[in-house]
């Protein structure tokens, strides 16, 4: 018995050195050959036990700290009817940089779903959706989830960091690190649910975050298929400007000065979103994002784009690098679809070019050809406009008159059967 205590005590004290070793900066290779010329096997065991211990009491703490707190609404607030072919629940999940996202998972009726259990041997495959760029899971990326659920997918849209109901201040703030980690800890959410196939998941990103999303998919294998849609690439509009005008060190000099004074100024100050009101002769692009985010078509309350935009130093990330370089690295299937009238279809159609073909206008680095190009497909839709593919668009102003239905539900849903098998 005498024993036993004094294997109890040792064990504690080990615990105890095991947390210095997992928490200190000062631990060195001679301090653990100093405990590895112990001659008593057992006095090693317990410490390597101690040691893994202590670890795993810091990295259920940091877990927890990790679990932020989120104020969710709960009543029914998008800017789009609910089907009656899916379920419905708010969720949250933490990322890799400790932020708590705010989701709406959707799951096909029928499939004997039960709140977080599955009742059934049921493992469906899944789909996580964000953007567009400014926007909340309340608007585009909750319409494409739902749509992919009434198709027979889990699906998940999620608010990005720093927006919507999700955690982080200061708020509206975006870097290409934080957002592509948000797809990849929505994709580790997935993998963990028990009716989840985590063989077999995907993700959509639209306009902005359609070039997330394929940085997400050159970074995680986990990542079966990717579907770009109208999409942007942040970083080379943010440092380029539009149609690359102010692609010259000038411009570019320029802006980083004006950034610069703001953050001894005023770093809260907001850039405002989609302007309002509208100028009469505002480019139609900037008239079709009106009618999408400001009138009653799309408008959300909780939408950076529907009201006062983001932080002016917010999105200063994006302007100083280039994300997409490896994306002919894309081994996993990826669709980019766009617009045939979209302003920014050259972002879609030179993503997909450099993707396939390791070059493109707007790259200035020449890459090898895909290793796999038999997967990858360009999709122009014809007559569509840029946010004609946030909801399908419509015949008349303000989300009136008959629907266009342009986006390809049943394209998206064959796609993602097809190459999540």
């Amino acid at each position: 018995m005498l024993n036993i205590i004094k294997n109890a005590v040792m064990l504690l004290q080990f615990r105890n050195i095991g947390s210095f070793i997992c928490n200190s900066s000062n631990w060195n290779v001679n301090n653990l050959l100093y405990f590895c010329s112990m001659k008593k096997t057992m006095m090693m065991v317990m410490l390597i036990g101690g040691m893994l211990a202590a670890c795993t009491d810091r990295k259920q703490t940091v877990d927890n700290d990790m679990k932020q707190k989120l104020e969710l609404t709960q009543e029914w607030d998008k800017v789009f009817p609910l089907s009656g072919k899916v379920n419905h629940r708010k969720v949250t999940f933490e990322t890799q940089y400790g932020l708590t996202l705010a989701a709406d998972l959707y799951t096909p009726k029928g499939e004997n779903l039960d709140g977080e259990t599955n009742n059934s041997s049921t493992k469906l495959p899944a789909i996580a959706v964000s953007g567009p760029f400014g926007a909340t899971k309340e608007q585009s990326s909750g319409l494409y989830a739902m749509r992919m659920a009434e198709h027979g997918f889990v699906a998940l849209a999620f608010d990005p960091s720093y927006t919507g109901e999700s955690s982080g201040e200061p708020r509206r703030t975006a870097s290409p690190d934080i957002n592509t980690e948000d797809f990849m800890a929505a994709v580790d959410f997935l993998s963990k649910q028990d009716f989840v196939d985590a063989e077999r998941i995907g993700i959509i990103g639209i306009c902005g975050w359609g070039g997330i999303a394929l940085n997400a998919a050159a970074a995680d294998t986990r990542i079966k298929a990717t579907v770009a849609s109208t999409m942007y690439d942040m970083t080379r509009v943010s440092g380029n400007g539009y149609f690359d005008s102010e692609d010259k060190e000038e411009s570019r000099n320029s802006k980083r000065e004006m950034v610069s004074r703001q953050r001894l100024t005023d770093p809260t100050a907001m850039a405002g979103g989609v302007v309002n009101p509208l100028p009469a002769d505002a480019p139609q692009f900037v008239k079709d994002y009106y009618d999408y985010y400001i009138t009653p078509r799309g408008y959300h309350k909780r939408s950076g784009n529907s009201n006062d935009g983001w932080r002016v130093i917010g999105t200063q990330a994006y302007a100083n690098a280039r994300f997409l370089y490896y994306i002919n690295e894309i081994r996993s299937a990826v669709l980019v679809m766009h617009g045939e009238k979209a302003h920014s279809r050259y972002f879609g159609e030179a993503a997909y070019h450099y993707m396939v073909e390791g070059k493109a206008e707007g790259y200035n680095v020449v890459g090898k050809p895909n290793p796999t190009p038999e997967n990858k497909e360009l999709l122009i839709i014809p007559d569509a406009t840029h946010c004609d593919l946030y909801d399908g668009g419509y015949a008349e102003l303000e989300g009136k008159g008959k629907p266009k239905n342009l986006i390809p539900w049943d394209k998206l849903a064959d796609f993602f059967a097809k190459n999540m098998k």
